[in-house]
């Protein structure tokens, strides 16, 4: 007999399961599309700069991290830059021109053969007019340009624009994941076609590589657009199918129910999140603390802190006592028994991560681990292990962020 808690964390999955169905269903033909434009625009020298307001701040830096340091063997690193990770630029005009912000760093940088991604989560994130104005910027320079939000429809000026049916943020949020991840997953399948790719810089061919079993068509010489853009939208809806798949093989309502319950003991102890991860995983870890430390209307915050963010500490560890002691340092510094280590890991077994858990338990901290490939080392170590039992990144980076925004929102309702 499940309780109330447990109760809620089935129907969050079943929303989930829902919308991104509904979702990919109706916009796979338009993502396709905007994948070959994307490609386009790569073939020809650009870049991707990705921005957001609020939460999807984190987006932007996550968008950053997966067209540049590509998981699939064999894919080319793609440029890609997310303005919010120059904070001294951002927090200085933002305090000078709150709403022009974001289109002052574009102008400085971007060009007319970039590509603009801006996000927002709802209508009034803090930030969300300086996204529409940067994207009708943007625009304006000659960029391609793509906005996505929530129910209250994407921020103006995106020539492709995509909005999510819901009003809850972490929903919105989980399906911009999978949607930027399908963009990272599938642009490359145009450079394999590259008669579809019009005045592309000319260069050396890059084949498929050890990836090509994900993407059989790749090999074809086919060079028919509409063959490949339908190939490409299969592909898109089998991506929305498996995500689905994976959520519901990795919930276990009972778990997180019992996980929340006993964070919640140690904040009202007066403890504290500390969050870690690497890469993808390390801008989920802030996405948590952003959740923690400014939530949603409705959530009272609660105190966190993420051992991603100073870049200062990270490099001086890494440099002097190596990269595998980056959170631990932090753990010893920042770490109180009544504190919470949540440590987030595709792999399970990321040596920096699990340093950091073992350095949390001596401490006597509440361990908390989301870990993908069946668990590993994470999952034996920490005290309340939430495992996505699946072997590819992506996949696994969207089940986690439905495993975390529904702890988080099991916290807010006082469980």
């Amino acid at each position: 007999m499940m309780d109330a808690s447990a109760e809620r964390v089935v129907h969050a999955y079943r929303v989930r399961e829902e919308l991104v169905h509904t979702f990919f269903d109706d916009h796979a033909a338009r993502l396709a599309e905007l994948c070959l434009s994307m490609a386009r625009r790569f073939a020809r020298g650009g870049r991707l700069i990705a921005f957001g307001s609020g939460p999807a701040v984190t987006d932007a830096q996550h968008v950053s991290v997966e067209f540049v340091h590509p998981v699939i063997v064999g894919k080319r690193a793609l440029p890609a830059i997310a303005l919010p990770n120059d904070v001294t630029s951002s927090l200085g005009l933002a305090l000078h021109d709150p709403r022009s912000f974001i289109t002052r760093q574009l102008d400085a940088i971007g060009r007319p053969v970039d590509i603009a991604l801006g996000m927002v989560h709802v209508g009034h994130d803090p930030g969300a007019e300086s996204v529409t104005a940067a994207l009708k910027e943007a625009a304006s320079l000659g960029m391609l340009t793509i906005g996505l939000g929530g129910a209250a429809g994407a921020p103006e000026g995106g020539e492709h624009s995509f909005a999510v049916d819901s009003t809850d943020p972490f929903v919105v949020q989980e399906v911009h994941e999978t949607l930027y991840h399908v963009l990272w997953e599938l642009v490359h399948v145009f450079f394999e076609h590259k008669g579809l790719l019009e005045d592309r810089i000319r260069g050396a061919s890059h084949d498929t590589g050890r990836s090509s079993f994900l993407y059989p068509f790749l090999a074809e010489a086919e060079q028919d657009t509409e063959k490949v853009l339908s190939q490409v939208r299969n592909s898109i809806l089998q991506k929305a199918g498996d995500v689905s798949d994976l959520r519901r093989g990795s919930c276990d309502p009972q778990a997180l129910s019992e996980t929340a319950r006993l964070v919640s003991e140690r904040i009202a102890a007066g403890g504290a999140v500390l969050a870690f991860g690497n890469g993808g995983s390390a801008t989920d870890a802030q996405d948590l603390v952003g959740d923690l430390v400014a939530p949603p209307d409705g959530m009272a915050p609660a105190p966190a802190l993420s051992l991603t963010n100073d870049i200062a500490v990270i490099t001086a560890v890494g440099n002097d006592v190596g990269f595998e002691n980056i959170f631990a340092r932090q753990v010893i510094a920042y770490g109180r028994e009544t504190d919470v280590a949540v440590a987030i890991s595709t792999s399970g077994g990321s040596r920096n991560v699990v340093a950091a858990v073992e350095e949390a338990a001596r401490r006597g901290m509440l361990t908390v681990g989301f870990s993908g490939y069946g668990g590993g080392r994470l999952a034996e170590l920490c005290d309340r292990a939430h495992v996505v039992h699946g072997d590819y990144i992506p996949r696994i980076q969207e089940a986690q962020a439905t495993q975390y925004h529904v702890l988080r929102s099991l916290l807010g309702s006082g469980s």
